[in-house]
């Protein structure tokens, strides 16, 4: 976080959240009443001050106010950061590099959804071929093509195990299915953050 937003949540500790104004699409565009933020120094300053709280509420701490995030499906959007025929390197969409990953899950949409150290997230649409490339790979250890995986894909729609494994770094998950909106409660991230109900 940054020491500027650091000092005015000591200085302002009060100020009401915003809900409903800043979102996050599938492909980790910052979207601000769901119109993509332009502004570079903007989009680094949101990510920088990503946060959440115990509640699994994602919000960016913009100095003393918190701003909640609704999220189009994950918390994070994973970006391959390796090159082409180099081993697996993963970073989030807000610039954080993966060092663990813990698990890897398919979608009914071919979506490849994954808990990391940093948290759950989707790869970004884009970076499935180089994905695919690099690290999926069959029981034999043998990396699989497009087509296998997206006839695989038929599979996953029908809740059916999945024969293919990510290689990051040093490990080696399973893919599991799993549907699209069963992944908040999975995770335990809240993908609309709304204002507590006032007492009664």
């Amino acid at each position: 976080m940054d020491e500027t937003v650091l000092r005015a949540m000591a200085k302002w500790p009060n100020v009401p959240a915003v809900y409903g104004w800043l979102a996050l699409d599938r492909r980790g565009n910052w979207l601000l009443k769901r119109e993509t933020i332009g502004n570079e120094g903007l989009n680094a300053f949101i990510s920088r001050n990503y946060l959440h709280d115990d509640a699994g509420n994602w919000y960016f701490q913009n100095g003393p106010q918190r701003v909640f995030v609704d999220l189009d499906y994950t918390p994070y959007i994973y970006r391959v950061s390796s090159g082409l025929n180099a081993p697996l390197a993963l970073a989030t969409h807000s610039g954080l590099p993966v060092n663990i990953l813990h698990g890897a899950w398919i979608d009914e949409q071919g979506a490849v959804v994954l808990h990391t150290d940093r948290g759950p997230g989707i790869i970004h649409d884009q970076d499935l071929d180089p994905l695919l490339l690099a690290a999926i790979i069959d029981v034999n250890g043998n990396v699989i093509n497009e087509d296998v995986f997206d006839e695989l894909v038929e599979l996953i729609e029908h809740q059916q195990p999945i024969p293919l494994w990510l290689r990051f770094r040093d490990s080696t998950v399973r893919f599991e299915p799993i549907h699209a909106e069963d992944v908040p409660i999975r995770f335990g991230f809240n993908p609309q953050p709304a204002p507590p109900t006032p007492s009664t």
